[in-house]
């Protein structure tokens, strides 16, 4: 294969539509990030809605629904890989968006177990497939389009803004969630109330389409077109000629997903149930934290462009080796500065993984491929660790009776990334091919 320099673009094409793809990758990841995590930060209020029982079996069920979404990600990544690879990356993220802003806005307007029964929870199980198909495309057609577009020397940065506007939809969607119980009673807000940020959906949708069209596919992509080396049967090649790659994303993947779905989205349930903190202070720390994390992954992600892509990510997967019991043990004391404190110390340490992240990942792929490769690597692994973490812990302190060995989860994880990253090459001074 004719190897494609990053450097490929036309007069044309910088600075406009670097900044077009900039705007449009990221802003469009964090419509559909919103999409997918206002169900996490809604689970006391669906699982009242959808499911029958006691409190606390209603919320492992709703828990297990969120997990159910991620079910659906090798089967996005394939179809959306297949797309991104053959018919262009600008396709598959419309599509991708499409689909993700129709599944959230439905969820919205689906009646309650109370309305029509058992058929309330499959139809929402429904849905959850139906975004967690989207967003597997979202995240590798987003890396890649940043990564590809970004100049030989700025795609720790470029790649970061990935990340920046994932924990940016995780903030949104908490910060929604949060300020959407303000104009509502507790009853209020379990009748009707929680339906409101899932209807805003239908508007994160049209924002991100309005994004995406006009937008042109990558230099690289496009160069590729032109010299005939697109591939009719991208998925194929890939698993020919990339499954050590492939596998290694894999287990790079391990620690950042479950980190993501640990402490971002199961923590502020468990401080609210497990560690009896109240509900203003836990959404108080979680959108500081939030914060926190969103700058410092672009700031890690500079850095990556100056010093590499693995002393960084040593720093994230081993400071979670070090710091998630420790941590987790600050929250069980209940101290509202032990909330704030431990919240921020994770931020920082999933920064530090998350700015070099995407570039990382993105460098370890050829561009004929890339968008299934990448997607496939990173989506089982979500599938597998990520969408579970939430159900896994809740149903470990059921069967244990101790809040703290939820720790064993993330530290697991970090040891397994930690070895993987051991083994990546460092690839921040190789060119794009």
């Amino acid at each position: 294969m004719t190897a494609h320099p990053a450097h490929a673009a036309t007069e044309a094409d910088t600075p406009r539509l670097q900044l077009r793809a900039v705007v449009s990758s990221s802003i469009g990841n964090l419509l559909e990030q919103y999409d997918n995590l206002v169900y996490a930060y809604s689970a006391v209020y669906l699982s009242a809605q959808f499911f029958a029982g006691d409190s606390f079996s209603s919320l492992l069920s709703t828990f297990a629904v969120f997990a159910v979404g991620f079910l659906a990600r090798p089967v996005g990544t394939v179809v959306f890989g297949h797309i991104g690879d053959k018919v262009g990356r600008r396709p598959a993220l419309i599509l991708s968006v499409i689909l993700m802003g129709a599944a959230t806005v439905l969820v919205g307007l689906l009646p309650g177990y109370a309305t029509i029964g058992l058929a309330a929870p499959i139809l929402l199980v429904v849905l959850r497939l139906f975004q967690g198909f989207a967003v597997a495309g979202e995240w590798a057609g987003s890396a890649t389009m940043l990564v590809e577009y970004a100049p030989p020397k700025a795609r720790g940065r470029y790649g970061s803004l990935n990340q920046v506007s994932t924990a940016a939809g995780f903030l949104v969607a908490a910060g929604v969630v949060a300020l959407n119980s303000l104009f509502w009673t507790e009853q209020s807000m379990k009748d009707f109330g929680w339906r409101v940020p899932f209807l805003v959906g239908a508007l994160t949708a049209v924002v991100a389409l309005v994004l995406r069209f006009g937008l042109e596919d990558t230099p690289l992509y496009r160069a590729e077109k032109a010299a005939g080396e697109v591939s009719a049967s991208p998925l194929r090649l890939a698993l020919r000629t990339q499954k050590s790659a492939m596998a290694l994303g894999f287990f790079f993947t391990v620690s950042w997903t479950v980190a993501y779905f640990f402490f971002l989205t199961y923590l502020p349930t468990h401080l609210k149930t497990q560690v009896k903190l109240d509900s203003g202070t836990v959404e108080a720390s979680n959108l500081v934290a939030l914060v926190v994390l969103t700058v410092a992954i672009y700031l890690f992600g500079v850095l990556s462009d100056r010093i590499g892509r693995k002393p960084l990510l040593l720093i994230g997967s081993g400071g979670f080796i070090v710091l998630t019991f420790p941590v987790m043990w600050l929250f069980q004391t209940g101290s509202t500065a032990g909330a704030y404190l431990g919240q921020i110390l994770i931020a920082l340490v999933l920064a530090a993984f998350s700015g070099p992240g995407p570039a990382a990942l993105a460098e370890l792929f050829p561009t004929n491929v890339r968008y299934s490769a990448l997607g496939i690597g990173y989506n089982f692994s979500v599938m597998a660790f990520g969408g579970t973490a939430g159900f896994i812990a809740t149903a470990l302190i059921d069967a244990t009776g101790n809040a703290l060995v939820v720790a064993a989860l993330p530290t697991a994880a970090a040891i397994i990334t930690f070895v993987a990253v051991c083994r990546m090459p460092e690839t921040y001074r190789t060119e794009l091919k």
